[in-house]
């Protein structure tokens, strides 16, 4: 069956009123009078009629739509995040257009062509593991389109962020496990060009030292988005390293990490503790245990785009840059 789209000249045409009048009227505008706000508002109710979107992006220069780019919707971290930026966009009448760069350098600047074409009011974007710059960004920023950051931002200060408090939730899963007796803490991480890496290392640092166990870089192994990556950094570590408890960066990476150490290492990894930074809801339900440093996900998305629609629906072209810091919280299992 066929959907008949109804428009403003059907109304106009049924009630016998012009179409500026119709418009008016379903606007609210105090030019027209009570009564025939109602007739209008009750036919266009009956008919179903619903506004073009398209029609209102040229008269009013908006689109009343956002655009996220994410590295991966499948992680768990990034759905809870893009709830939250759902539950505010639509709370203040505004769609969400989702795109993946799937660690792409080159998806994401593809992404934001696509989203810029479409004419999305603003984007919401959390780095690829390949973005070394953000030079793809800052062409559209510097032409007065809105950028918010979330979870992985560059170093440019011109632009709002929200963040977790990576270095201290980073310090408390590697203080909880020598609280434990472990001395020989592996650390597997994501690539050192992200905010995040930066961050978790940092608090691994710190909590060491506090301990006042030498920061051993053999320990630490950086790994890109091939599972064989982080196969290979855990074959180094037991073979070499003799590593006694694991603090792994990712929900990723850290499901990399028990599937090899299950399939090669079942001997070994009785006596091994392990602490991830992620939002696996299942994390209770590994064996070994994963206790797990969790971040308000849903929280940060919310905040985001709060932010960013304030910023597009302010009068103020100037506005003095956010960075906002939620806290994480310790899972122990």
């Amino acid at each position: 069956m066929k959907l008949e789209t109804v428009t403003l000249k059907d109304i106009a045409k049924a009630l016998n009123l012009s179409t500026s009048t119709v418009s008016r009227a379903l606007r609210d505008s105090y030019e027209i009078n009570e009564n025939t706000k109602k007739k209008v508002a009750e036919y266009a109710k009956k008919v179903r009629y619903v506004p073009n979107p398209i029609a209102l992006s040229l008269k009013d220069n908006k689109t009343k739509a956002i655009g996220v780019i994410v590295p991966e919707i499948a992680n768990n971290f990034f759905s809870q995040a893009i709830n939250g930026i759902e539950d505010e966009a639509y709370s203040r009448g505004y769609h969400v257009v989702i795109c993946q760069s799937h660690e792409s350098l080159e998806r994401e600047k593809e992404n934001f062509r696509h989203l810029f074409a479409r004419k999305v009011d603003g984007v919401l974007i959390s780095l690829s593991g390949t973005s070394k710059d953000i030079n793809h960004i800052l062409e559209y920023s510097e032409n007065d389109f809105s950028v918010v950051f979330f979870d992985r931002v560059p170093e440019n200060e011109s632009f709002h962020k929200v963040v977790a408090n990576n270095v201290a939730g980073a310090f408390n899963a590697t203080e909880y496990l020598i609280k434990q007796g472990k001395k020989r803490i592996a650390h597997i991480t994501s690539p050192q060009s992200l905010s995040i890496s930066q961050e978790r290392l940092e608090g691994y640092r710190k909590a060491l030292e506090t301990h006042g166990i030498v920061f051993d870089e053999s320990l630490v192994k950086y790994c890109g988005f091939d599972p064989e990556e982080a196969f290979l950094a855990i074959d180094n570590l037991i073979d070499s390293q003799n590593p006694d408890a694991f603090f792994i960066c990712s929900d990723r990476l850290a499901l990399n990490c028990y599937e090899v150490l299950q399939k090669r290492y079942e001997n070994k990894i009785n006596d091994m503790m392990f602490f991830g930074f992620t939002n696996l809801n299942v994390s209770h339900l590994f064996r070994p245990q994963l206790s797990t440093v969790v971040q308000p996900a849903y929280e940060m998305g919310m905040q985001a785009a709060k932010i960013l629609l304030d910023k597009l629906e302010s009068k103020k072209k100037n506005q003095e840059y956010e960075k906002i810091v939620l806290e994480t919280y310790l899972k122990i299992s």
